[in-house]
């Protein structure tokens, strides 16, 4: 199984320090690996709103479903943020 996704106003090495929080190891390839999943950020051009900029990255995740959706359920509730 495959996921893609775009993930906006958050940093890199934030996503990064997140995914490996939730047992991703980075190897020399570049993937963060976990028990049945594998995850590769890349940074992607930043969306234009008006004169800002908001930096936005890729996340391509690739595994077994049953691993995927545990790991993408505790990956949300990280990058969910309320206000200021």
């Amino acid at each position: 199984m495959q996921i893609n996704q775009i993930i906006t106003g958050i940093p890199l090495w934030l996503v990064q320090e997140y995914i490996e929080e939730l047992g991703g190891r980075l190897g020399s390839d570049g993937w963060l690996r976990g028990e049945g999943w594998q995850a590769r950020l890349t940074q992607v051009e930043d969306q234009r709103v008006g004169s800002l900029r908001v930096g936005r990255v890729g996340l391509e995740l690739e595994g077994q479903a049953p691993a995927l959706e545990s790991l993408q359920a505790a990956l949300n509730k990280r990058l969910l943020r309320a206000g200021g």
